[in-house]
């Protein structure tokens, strides 16, 4: 446990988190603290291996003065995404970048306790297998495919996910992970985070698709996750897509956007037409090996998209539309489809900068926001990097890009 007090480690930390290399006195003039205090500080972030030596400045005669810089390594976070049939696992150092990583095929319908036993064991793996102790995670940052409590980190009756309803996913973490931060979310929110993150920092306001199995947006307004009043912004796959079809939905509605163009519904539509396809990636690898029709229904899926997405542009006035997701990976043919509509359809002051393109990150993004989601929580929270005790973990994540 550190011997000053964690907000003020915390204080210098928050001012080494750029990267760059300062003094003792650089540092004591942007605190607007004393020389002593600063020494005192840095000596204790020294002491427990956040904060490490980066040589002299430049001299101006006698010896040159010390500086110092975060050391990203002292400790790890990881990121999780667990899809309708897979989970990803990512572990990152305090400046994000993913040390390792393993992405396995699971279906989320096992339920809570088959599901969390395994995400728990592949990350104690991972960090086994990086030669750190399960006691370097400060923080994991889990993205659910479903509706998800924020305040609480509960899923909450989430459609393509039986058994999981109210689950206590924290504290079921906890239980196998021990005394770590679990931060929960939904798993487009942490996509659309990681997007804005790794890929696309210098842009304040986007929107984040995925079309996988289903459809879901993550909103970024003002560079952070928009979650709306109980944190359902974003449910584009119940949307009713303008005339369309009254096919019935999960959801108990009829003409949904992801029962008329998510991934299983395309798969479903082709295999009527005599095209045999069981899932998103059978529709994928269709398009990919030249099959027309397949590559018809994915842009026509592209179209009911847009059409949805066009309202969302005009409210939102995003300056992307990011498209992830299984779905994405079938070319050019959904993104044509998208935006063929949304540029027609949108306001012309909302489309005139507009880029609607696929994810630079690609099927990444979900574990990357997981992770910066859990290290922006432990800055937030120095507590969690210093190892005091008094620390009490959230139920939810506290996603800021």
């Amino acid at each position: 446990m550190a011997s000053v007090p964690a907000p003020e480690l915390g204080a210098v930390l928050q001012l080494l988190r750029d990267g760059r290399y300062r003094t003792r006195a650089e540092l004591a003039r942007t605190a607007g603290l004393s020389r002593s205090t600063i020494a005192a500080r840095i000596d204790e972030l020294l002491r427990i291996g956040l904060v490490a030596p980066v040589g002299g400045a430049e001299s101006t005669g006698g010896r040159p003065a010390a500086m110092f810089a975060l050391a990203p390594g002292s400790r790890v976070v990881a990121g999780v995404d667990l899809g309708a049939t897979h989970a990803r696992v990512a572990v990152t150092d305090l400046a994000g970048r993913e040390l390792a990583g393993e992405l396995e095929l699971l279906r989320i319908s096992d339920g809570p306790d088959v599901v969390l036993d395994h995400v728990a064991a592949l990350l104690t793996q991972l960090v086994a297998d990086l030669g750190r102790p399960l006691g370097d995670v400060v923080g994991v940052g889990v993205g659910l495919p479903g509706p998800v409590d924020h305040r609480t980190g509960r899923p909450t009756k989430p459609p393509i996910m039986p058994g999981w309803d109210g689950t206590d996913v924290v504290g079921a973490l906890r239980h196998r992970l021990g005394r770590v931060a679990v931060l929960v979310d939904n798993d487009v929110n942490l996509m659309a985070l990681g997007e804005h993150a790794t890929a696309l920092p210098e842009l304040d306001h986007l929107l984040y698709v995925k079309v996988a199995t289903g459809v879901g947006s993550g909103i970024v307004a003002d560079g952070r996750i928009h979650r709306g009043a109980q944190g359902s912004a974003g449910d584009l796959g119940h949307i009713a897509v303008p005339g369309a079809d009254a096919v019935p939905c999960t959801c108990g509605n009829t003409g949904c956007l992801e029962a008329i163009a998510g991934g299983a519904a395309v798969a479903a539509r082709l295999t009527e037409q005599g095209v045999p396809a069981r899932s998103t990636n059978d529709v994928v690898d269709l398009v990919r090996q030249g099959d027309l029709r397949a590559a018809a229904a994915v842009r026509e899926a592209g179209r009911s998209i847009g059409a949805v997405l066009a309202g969302c542009v005009s409210l939102l006035n995003p300056s992307a539309v990011v498209v992830g997701g299984s779905m994405s990976r079938a070319g050019e043919h959904l993104i044509a489809g998208i935006r063929e509509v949304v540029y027609s359809r949108s306001l012309p002051l909302a489309t005139q900068h507009l880029r609607v393109v696929t994810s630079i990150a690609g099927p990444r993004a979900g574990v990357l926001g997981g992770a910066h989601a859990a290290i922006e929580h432990a800055f937030a929270e120095p507590a969690l990097l210093v190892g005091d005790d008094a620390v009490t973990a959230p139920g939810s994540a506290a996603a800021t890009a």
